[in-house]
């Protein structure tokens, strides 16, 4: 971990080096370093997170053990939830990654059609690890790129700002339907790794929020949420099956999303960044 972190310095330079705004030199901008470098560590464990979790995902796939490919999948899956602002700018290999059968002419009989909801597909639809092999070993050489090109990434601060409230926006425009998870409905996972994002970002800069009456009312937001999601948390870990919620269930949750997703679209302006 250590050959990951960066100084202070090096980050104010790295910053002016990809023409960040020019405020990023004064008030109040500079304000964001330390929270900026304590995200990239944040993001850099994730990342290696990642690997370690899709290297196991990927030995159960190749030993044909179905039911541990099955158990690991949603786990696998969190790491990347969790840092997903900052993967997706690496379009490729987000696509490659986390594309859904949606984004391919011939759904999921394409065969460009790769990445955790392809394996997914075949651990749900098909009940085998057969002829998942590759795939498998094209997911974990994925995520083995994202982690090595996010450790030299220099963090633009309007997408780490702003993806606090991409987080909950895409589980409010996308992911409350159930169409990201929708052979396993395992999408309590993913939910649960998007708040935790969302809510790392906003907790590294909530010392720099003047305004204290949104604090108390994004903490409680927050608060909120977290108290719907563990109503469905499993006592051995994870979460129940989304099938299990009811549309009323649904839109509880639908609300709380977005909810969250208003307050936290206008931190950048909050932080001089708008």
């Amino acid at each position: 971990m250590a050959a990951k972190l960066f100084t202070t310095g090096a980050l104010v330079l790295g910053l002016a080096a990809v023409g960040a705004p020019a405020a990023l030199a004064a008030d109040p901008s500079l304000d964001l370093v330390g929270p900026l470098s304590e995200y990239k560590i944040y993001v850099a464990e994730n990342t290696d997170q990642l690997v370690t979790d899709t290297e196991a995902l990927v030995a159960a796939i190749k030993a044909g053990d179905l039911d541990r490919a099955k158990a690991l999948f949603a786990p696998t899956r969190t790491s990347y939830e969790k840092i997903e602002p900052i993967a997706e700018l690496f379009a490729d290999l987000d696509g490659s990654i986390d594309a859904r059968a949606d984004d391919y002419e011939k759904g999921e009989k394409d065969e460009t059609f790769t990445g955790f909801h392809r394996i997914e597909y075949g651990l749900w639809e098909t009940g085998s690890t057969r002829g998942l092999e590759g795939y498998a070993d094209r997911l974990l050489a994925d995520v083995k790129d994202l982690n090595n090109r996010i450790n030299a990434l220099t963090f633009p601060p309007e997408v780490v700002v702003g993806g606090a409230a991409a987080l909950m926006e895409e589980v409010a425009a996308t992911k409350i339907s159930g169409e990201e998870d929708r052979y396993s409905h395992t999408d309590l996972w993913d939910f649960d790794a998007n708040f935790a994002g969302s809510k790392e970002i906003y907790d590294l800069l909530r010392p720099l929020i003047a305004d204290k009456d949104f604090v108390a009312r994004v903490d409680g937001n927050f608060a909120d949420a977290g108290k719907v999601l563990e109503k469905y948390r499993m006592s051995g870990g994870g979460f129940v099956s989304y099938e299990k919620l009811t549309d009323a269930d649904r839109r509880i949750l639908a609300a709380k999303v977005n909810t969250l997703a208003e307050d936290l679209s206008t931190l950048r302006g909050k932080l001089g960044l708008a």
